[in-house]
């Protein structure tokens, strides 16, 4: 390695762990994702995954993918502009756009990739994006990444802001971003309001779905369903690895879209699709979510069970409206410590700190799943009470 380099590397790192924000926590799982883990010998409550439904380890997920590998091989073999498209990507595409009653869809290999993908062919340099101010990361690299000039970030969820973006200049076109659910706090957009303005000042709107998607609307078809604004929505992103329990991402919206990123989106033309096991587990996954809302009705009985009973002890959970549960600490030593004391009790709630929240708002973000059982809430509660009062965070 150049040693200039090394260098930068090691006096960065060093710079990490003297401000604490340097992540030593990354646990190694010697098993499948579910409502129990294995650390490192250690059987833990798993309370921080984003497998909302719990299809992550679903038999009909794995055989779906078994299955694929017999009839499809592993790999896609190069970009679909190329190589050409398996059936398999064609049959997921067409299951979602029906599923989420868009005009056409278009997978891409993550979540991420799909923001970077959609929201540079959006808005250009001499365009206007407007983006709240809690958007995901990927969001803020999709603007990046646009070269947009006149970028405005809203007031978390204000619409009295945001219409004071889009009363200011706003040169050439105009592109709302928002999260459908923020994911550390849980709480859900003001999309009503959001297309509201935007038909009021001729502005497009994108949605990132990635934790409404499972888990919003009727049997998890999300949030514009949610909020019953199908065809008032330009754009939807979403992923599959989280609700969906695989690995992947798709942007729906009209024939036009979808057909303009197969022309021109970077991700598509330049890097190969995602694989025919992960695409056959993720058709299986949508076909569960058509055929029932069993999962999704678990998923929120579990939340407003867990919710209720840690209000109850005392624990301050902010303002989420789904089942995430953000247990608010405040200092990141003490959040840090709880996590660490509460892994010793038999459960894996990892803290959240500064930069991915504000100073002074570190939490432990639980998050919950319809593979809990309500004796697995009922043991984490518990384990969250008896840390709590250790720490002197209850009574």
């Amino acid at each position: 390695m150049n040693k200039t380099f090394q260098k930068h590397f090691k006096d960065t790192l060093a710079e990490l762990k003297e401000q604490g924000l340097y992540n030593s926590n990354i646990r190694s799982l010697g098993s499948p994702q579910g409502a129990w883990l294995n650390i490192g010998g250690k059987k833990v409550l798993n309370m921080c995954s984003n497998n909302y439904l719990g299809l992550a380890n679903d038999e009909r997920l794995k055989q779906a993918a078994k299955a694929a590998i017999d009839e499809f091989g592993i790999g896609p073999g190069a970009v679909r502009s190329i190589a050409g498209t398996m059936d398999l990507h064609g049959q997921l595409e067409d299951l979602i756009a029906r599923f989420k009653k868009a005009e056409a869809v278009i997978t891409l290999q993550s979540g991420f990739q799909a923001n970077t993908t959609v929201i540079p062919l959006l808005a250009g340099k001499n365009d206007t994006i407007i983006s709240d101010q809690l958007n995901h990361a990927s969001i803020i690299d999709g603007v990046r990444l646009s070269g947009c000039k006149n970028k405005k970030i809203y007031k978390h969820s204000d619409m009295k802001d945001l219409e004071r973006c889009l009363q200011e200049d706003r040169p050439g076109r105009t592109l709302i971003i928002t999260d459908g659910v923020f994911s550390m706090d849980g709480d859900i957009a003001n999309l009503p309001g959001i297309v509201e303005l935007a038909e009021k000042y001729d502005a497009a709107v994108m949605v990132d779905d990635a934790h409404g998607e499972g888990v919003l609307g009727r049997g998890g078809r999300g949030i514009v369903d949610h909020f019953h604004l199908h065809g008032r929505v330009d754009v939807e992103v979403g992923t599959f690895s989280k609700a969906i329990g695989t690995v992947g991402g798709c942007v729906a919206g009209s024939k036009e879209l979808i057909d303009y990123i197969k022309q021109r989106g970077r991700p598509f033309l330049f890097s190969s699709a995602t694989t025919p096991p992960d695409v056959a587990a993720t058709i299986k996954s949508f076909e569960i979510l058509m055929e029932s809302d069993e999962l999704v009705q678990r998923l929120w009985s579990n939340g407003e069970f867990f919710k209720k009973k840690m209000k109850e002890l005392g624990f301050d959970t902010g303002h989420s409206e789904t089942p995430i549960t953000p247990i608010m600490i405040g200092s990141a030593a003490e959040a840090s410590k709880m996590s660490k004391d509460l892994f010793e009790e038999g459960i894996f709630a990892t803290s959240i700190g500064f930069p991915t929240v504000p100073k002074g708002q570190a939490r432990i973000r639980v998050m919950i799943s319809a593979a809990h059982s309500i004796e697995d809430l009922v043991f984490a509660v518990e384990k969250f009470a008896a840390v709590g009062r250790k720490l002197g965070l209850i009574k």
